[in-house]
């Protein structure tokens, strides 16, 4: 008869094997397209926490994530209550050497403050590239946009290059400032090329008559006649003038 092993005698993993378990490693991660200096930070602070051995002194990648979460759970900018729960007290283990000096809770809340912040603007940038993966969002060299920031970006190379030059005028460079000289003659040359357009032209100011009622209310001596009043108005000589083009009262 053949013997078949119950569940009492299946082997079993006893409490050595279960220490011999590798400890599952921390991942975390903001996917920012390297458009921060968070990544190269996070590498920095991890190869000098590792080298001296100090995982929990060293600010690292570990510690950002601990403040995301107290921020997630106490709120935005309330830093002394995060330094004052326990379950997030790594936090407070790279300032303890810092203790002593005077204004050590000031420095230790702007630390936080500034690297909120940065965290903070990679979560933000790691949202919109998601969203533009979602979306599948394509830069198309033919859309007119592409051309216009094309032309915003030369405006704003020359721009830049033009107070440059200035600066280096102002402070004596002679080479610059022979070149800004030459490039604002061009400039003048250039513009004084072109032709006025028709909407800038000053039209003359029209001769009016004045209204019916105000020729009535000034009827026109019979001896003045032909000295210097219009025929057409009833106004006394003088009343109309104009100079430089600019109508005088009546």
């Amino acid at each position: 008869r053949e013997l078949r092993p119950g569940p009492r005698d299946e082997p079993r993993s006893n409490g050595r094997r279960e220490e011999k378990t590798e400890k599952p490693r921390f991942m975390f991660n903001i996917a920012d397209g390297g458009f921060t200096e968070l990544h190269t930070l996070w590498q920095n602070e991890e190869r000098a926490a590792i080298s001296s051995g100090k995982l929990n002194e060293i600010w690292h990648r570990r510690h950002d994530y601990w403040l995301l979460a107290g921020i997630v759970l106490h709120g935005y900018a309330r830093w002394q209550d995060i330094q004052n729960d326990a379950q997030f007290a790594i936090i407070n283990e790279p300032f303890k050497t810092e203790a002593n000096k005077g204004n050590f809770l000031e420095m230790k809340n702007k630390f936080l403050a500034r690297r909120f912040k940065l965290l903070e603007q990679a979560l933000v940038i790691e949202e919109q590239l998601r969203r533009a993966a979602y979306l599948n969002l394509s830069q198309e060299p033919a859309h007119p946009a592409m051309a216009l920031h094309a032309r915003f970006a030369e405006a704003e190379c020359l721009a830049e290059s033009h107070q440059h030059l200035s600066k280096e005028s102002l402070a004596g460079n002679k080479p610059a400032n022979a070149v800004l000289h030459k490039a604002g003659g061009v400039a003048e040359r250039h513009e004084g090329g072109r032709d006025p357009p028709a909407s800038h032209t000053v039209p003359n100011t029209p001769h009016r008559s004045p209204p019916s009622d105000v020729r009535a209310q000034h009827p026109q001596p019979a001896g003045q006649q032909g000295h210097g009043a219009s025929p057409h108005t009833g106004l006394p000589p003088g009343s109309l003038r104009y100079t430089s083009g600019v109508r005088g009262s009546l």
